[in-house]
C-alpha cells in the first residue's frame, strides 16, 4: 500500500542519518530491518539515550529540567524563559540546517520529538 511504501522510505531515510554526526542530532547506535513475522514493523532503530525531557515537557511544564544550571541563564520556577527559548531555538535551527545541508528533511518535527539533554542542549 502507499502508506507502507512511505513508511519503508521513512525508515530507510532515518537509517541514512546514522552516518551523520552533529551535536544537535540524536545519534543512531544500531539498526535492523529484521523483525519477527508476527510484528507489522519495518525494523528497529536504536538511538543514543538523550534523556527523558522533551521540549513538550518544558513548554507545558510537565517535567522541566532539574539539576545544575551552569549556563548563566535564569529559570523562572520551571517555566521557559525567553533567553532559554532563544537558546533552544538556535539549537534546533543548527540541527535542522545540518540535516538540510545533507538533503535530509525531518518529517515529524514537534516539541515531543525534541529532546533536551542533561547539558541543556536540544
Amino acid at each position: 500500500s502507499k502508506n507502507h511504501l512511505a513508511s519503508r522510505q521513512s525508515f530507510w531515510a532515518e537509517l541514512n542519518v546514522a552516518r551523520l554526526d552533529h551535536n544537535n542530532v540524536v545519534h543512531i547506535v544500531a539498526a535492523s530491518a529484521c523483525t519477527p513475522a508476527s510484528q507489522d514493523s519495518l525494523g528497529t532503530i536504536i538511538m543514543e539515550y538523550a534523556g527523558n525531557c522533551t521540549l513538550h515537557h518544558v513548554i507545558y511544564g510537565t517535567g522541566y529540567l532539574t539539576g545544575n544550571n551552569n549556563d548563566g541563564l535564569k529559570y523562572d520556577h520551571g517555566f521557559l524563559s525567553t533567553a532559554q527559548a532563544v537558546v533552544y531555538s538556535c539549537d534546533i535551527v543548527a540541527g535542522l540546517m545540518f540535516l538540510h545541508s545533507r538533503l535530509i528533511v525531518h518529517l515529524d518535527l514537534k516539541p515531543a520529538n525534541i529532546f533536551i539533554t542533561e547539558h541543556n542542549v536540544c
